[in-house]
């Protein structure tokens, strides 16, 4: 198993994305998933520019798109994601209902996915492009 790369074993390309994550969300360290992709420094770079740029404000409010990644995490079952985008939805407004209904989406949404699926069920004229 890899094992996290702390601030101050870091070297200079990884810190200042340290900096830059830690001075935007005003925290005092960065999270574990930084800290394992830190051993890869470009993608460390190319993945904090593009989730920071994807997830700030725009057509979707930030409170939404935290809602869009944890139903994505669920989806793709990775539990890092659904517990740290959890939680920073709910910093941004989600109250515990709409986490609620959120799952109950995802979970009605999977279903339907599967059957459909299975079903091999035609895109209906309406649907298409």
């Amino acid at each position: 198993m890899t094992t996290p790369v702390e601030y101050d074993d870091a070297g200079p390309e990884v810190r200042a994305v340290y900096d830059e994550i830690m001075a935007l969300r005003g925290v005092a360290d960065v999270n574990n998933f930084w800290k394992y992709l830190a051993h890869d420094p470009v993608e460390l770079r190319s993945v904090w520019e593009t989730l920071r740029d994807v997830m700030a404000d725009g057509a979707l409010s930030p409170e939404v798109k935290e809602l869009i990644y944890v139903a994505v995490s669920i989806a793709n079952g990775c539990d890092y994601c659904v517990a740290s985008h959890g939680a920073a939805a709910s910093a941004k407004g989600a109250s515990a209902e709409m986490m609620n209904e959120m799952r109950r989406v995802v979970a009605m949404a999977s279903r339907t996915n599967a059957l459909a699926t299975a079903l091999r069920v035609p895109v209906d004229p309406q649907f298409q492009d």
